[in-house]
């Protein structure tokens, strides 16, 4: 069933979609639901052209939701890698006093190291497991060395942001970083 357009007068009114009549309201979910079939299939979803207008909605639909996915994935991908964990940073900062140098007669912040990022350690590459025999219920329990499920989880999460941000057509990225 494809959607078309419901014209009076050589203007578009509504949207039909099988018995449905959609109004050209962003806030309707049936409207909303016409821009993503438009998104997903293009012109096969469609009897006939679609408007010029309904294309632009799409298209805008399809932009902010690739740049909010670019946002969400380049900020999970500069998160710490678990494996590696993270370096304490530090940076001198004035405390607010001042002294007065005698070599250039004028009066100085005093600094002080400041800790700006606290250190993590990477996570242990491999955890133990206990295994439990399930044709011997009596059997004394082993145990088995995995790799870490948090480090393996937390690699699947960045590649998957990966693929998102290498997916990213240019003219998205380039709006994201540039705001």
């Amino acid at each position: 069933m494809s959607y078309k357009i419901h014209t009076v007068e050589n203007r578009n009114v509504s949207i039909t979609h099988g018995n449905f009549s959609i109004p050209f309201d962003p806030n309707n979910i049936d409207y909303q639901e016409c821009l993503d079939a438009i998104i997903e299939q293009g012109a096969d979803c469609f009897e006939g052209d679609i408007p010029a207008d309904l294309q632009a909605a799409a298209d805008e639909k399809q932009f902010n939701t690739q740049a909010t996915d670019y946002r969400t994935a380049t900020a999970r991908v500069a998160q710490y890698q678990l494996s590696v964990g993270r370096p304490e940073i530090t940076e001198m900062q004035p405390t607010g006093e001042q002294v007065f140098n005698e070599e250039t007669g004028e009066m100085e912040d005093v600094l002080e190291e400041v800790i700006v990022q606290t250190a993590i350690e990477p996570l242990e590459p491999t955890v133990e497991i206990t295994v439990y025999d399930e044709e011997d219920p009596m059997a004394e329990p082993t145990t088995e060395t995995v790799p870490n499920p948090l480090i393996v989880a937390d690699d699947a999460e960045r590649a998957e942001a990966q693929t998102v941000i290498d997916n990213t057509p240019e003219p998205v990225k380039e709006h994201v970083d540039n705001e």
